[in-house]
């Protein structure tokens, strides 16, 4: 039997950040590399991805990066890997061109890199190794499964997935593909986790069809809709109804969201030219309020929520909100967003404009359901279950799904990042905890893994408590203090109303002055650290808050 051996280094117990491993033989094939967004505590972080730093030691034997869908948590990390790992990408056509899109604008020459475009019907093969890919259905066109053929058996990656049916080829699961790998003995499905805790039944299509006709029908004035970006097929939706209740369409937001304007180009998104407007800026002739329009607000992640409340104050190039609109809220807050999101409606309710948010669970289709999990669980038949993407609340309703269908717990593993799974015929299969350095790369600005722990740490005390600085010149020769000691509060006090603090904090500096420079050397560095514990234990005994202190002293000597 070879040694197959499986881990991921981000996307278990979180939600995001997916990036999987199978090794087979020491040859590595990954699954996917994305990133997370950050929640506010993370101050000035843009984005997280996974640690992939002990990928370098054997790159020489990654097989490729193979992509299943092109959103974010599962792309999104390329450009900062990519750096390190010029190993080859593959990918689905609508994925690739994403994938292209993002790392032109992160200047890299694609000409340098390895991008292999596949389809369904490709077959990689890398030794004793093959790969495959089946169609899945989900929220954005071309979704992949991948399965990794091994001489042993099968391992069934299954990413985001849905048993929608679909008319359109784009977004089809491909079941004859899906019973083909069924029968070839399938070692372990890794299946998504995000919706097994929703028990849905059918005919969620037809409520939100439902829904958002009536929402149409019963408009007066302009219809305003605020979509994720990343979710085409509600885009393609809107699109749909909008053109059969005879509606012109402008899309906000189009060139700022290179998604969408893709594809348009490519044609993922079907609309005809004579529907799309592109709307003026207004002025005193153009208001762009005409009965007719129904203007798409996209983006990423906050992005719809900030546009809307520009609107609503007027603020926005395009739309001015008024009470004669409907507001048709089709994006439900993702982590990190739900104040901003809760903000937005408090602000939207503001406006006298008919207000109508689409509930939740209508929206929350596109992630494998309780009944989808088990179903692709029998249509595999996997022997090992390895629930992937998701929190651990979702790897547990994974579990407790397989163990309806009669798995025993021990053919059940649920993962931390890091743990690995060892399949092997000399013994049991069995998991080593942590075995895999992993963790989180904090991306803020362009630089990749200089913001660490401490730094963070930092930022969160100086969101709390703010920084207070002395700053002192000191002539070695005299030994003597130079001027007056000058003391800079940022976010802790507000200096001119709480002088009596400050004249401690000088008196507690000359007392530490004096003693360090009556010896024969001055140690400038001892001379710094107690300057600095001595005015944190003054400060904290006073006010009960720990501002970051810093003394800056100057060796300075006056020329006579």
């Amino acid at each position: 039997m070879s040694e197959i051996r499986f881990f991921a280094l981000g996307g278990l117990g979180e939600n995001g950040k997916n990036m999987y491993v199978v090794d087979v033989d020491r040859q590595y094939f990954i699954l996917d590399a994305g990133l997370k967004y950050p929640t506010q505590e993370l101050y000035g972080v843009d984005e997280i991805i996974p640690n992939y730093k002990m990928l370098t030691n054997i790159k020489d034997r990654i097989k490729g990066i193979f992509l299943t869908h092109a959103h974010e948590d599962h792309i999104g990390a390329l450009p900062h890997i990519l750096k390190d790992l010029n190993v080859p990408i593959y990918a689905t056509p609508f994925t690739m061109e994403i994938v292209k899109d993002t790392l032109k604008e992160k200047n890299f020459d694609l000409k340098d890199l390895t991008l292999y475009t596949i389809d369904k019907n490709s077959i990689i093969r890398s030794g004793n190794v093959k790969i495959t890919f089946f169609s899945t259905t989900h929220s954005i066109p071309e979704s992949v499964g991948i399965a990794i053929h091994t001489i042993d058996g099968v391992i069934v990656y299954t990413s985001d997935f849905t048993f929608a049916q679909m008319g359109d080829p784009k977004y089809q699961t491909d079941f004859s593909k899906i019973n083909e790998i069924a029968q070839k003995n399938v070692i372990a499905l890794l299946p998504e986790s995000l919706g097994s805790t929703f028990v849905q039944d059918g005919g969620i299509q037809n409520a939100l069809n439902h829904k958002i006709n009536s929402v149409y029908a019963n408009a007066e004035g302009r219809i305003i809709v605020s979509l994720f970006s990343s979710d085409l097929q509600k885009i393609q939706k809107i699109i749909d109804i909008s053109l059969n209740h005879h509606k012109k369409i402008a899309i906000i937001g189009r060139r700022a969201q290179r998604i969408v304007d893709i594809a348009i180009q490519k044609g993922y998104l079907v609309i005809p030219e004579e529907s799309l407007v592109n709307l003026k800026f207004i002025d005193e002739k153009n208001k762009n309020d005409a009965n007719n329009l129904v203007c798409l607000v996209t983006g990423s992640r906050h992005e719809p929520f900030y546009m809307l409340q520009r609107m609503c104050k007027k603020q926005d190039r395009l739309i001015h909100i008024c009470h004669k609109d409907t507001i048709l809220i089709m994006t439900s807050p993702v982590p990190g967003t739900e104040k901003m999101a809760a903000r937005t409606l408090d602000v939207l309710y503001r406006s006298d404009a008919d207000i109508q948010v689409i509930d939740k669970r209508l929206l929350a289709s596109n992630h494998a359901t309780a009944e989808e999990i088990k179903m692709m669980i029998n249509l595999l038949n996997p022997k090992y279950i390895i629930p992937t993407i998701g929190e651990y609340r979702h790897q547990y309703g994974v579990k407790q799904l397989a163990m309806q269908l009669g798995y025993e717990e021990n053919r059940i593993f649920l993962l931390d990042n890091g743990d690995s799974v060892n399949f092997s015929d000399k013994k049991e299969t069995y998991v080593s905890k942590s075995e895999i350095k992993t963790g989180d790369i904090l991306i803020d600005g362009t630089a990749v893994g200089d913001v660490n722990d401490y730094v963070m740490r930092d930022r969160e005390l100086l969101a709390a408590d703010g920084v207070l600085m002395i700053v002192a010149n000191i002539n070695p020769k005299t030994k003597k203090v130079i001027g007056n000691v000058e003391i800079i509060s940022k976010g802790f006090v507000y200096i001119n109303e709480d002088q009596s603090m400050m004249d401690e904090i000088r008196t507690i500096f000359d007392s530490i002055t004096l003693k360090h420079l009556d010896g024969k050397y001055i140690n400038w560095n001892e001379f710094k650290l107690q300057v600095r514990d001595e005015v944190s234990k003054y400060i904290y005994q006073t006010t009960r808050r720990r501002p970051i202190t810093i003394p800056v002293i100057i060796s300075t000597e006056l020329k006579s």
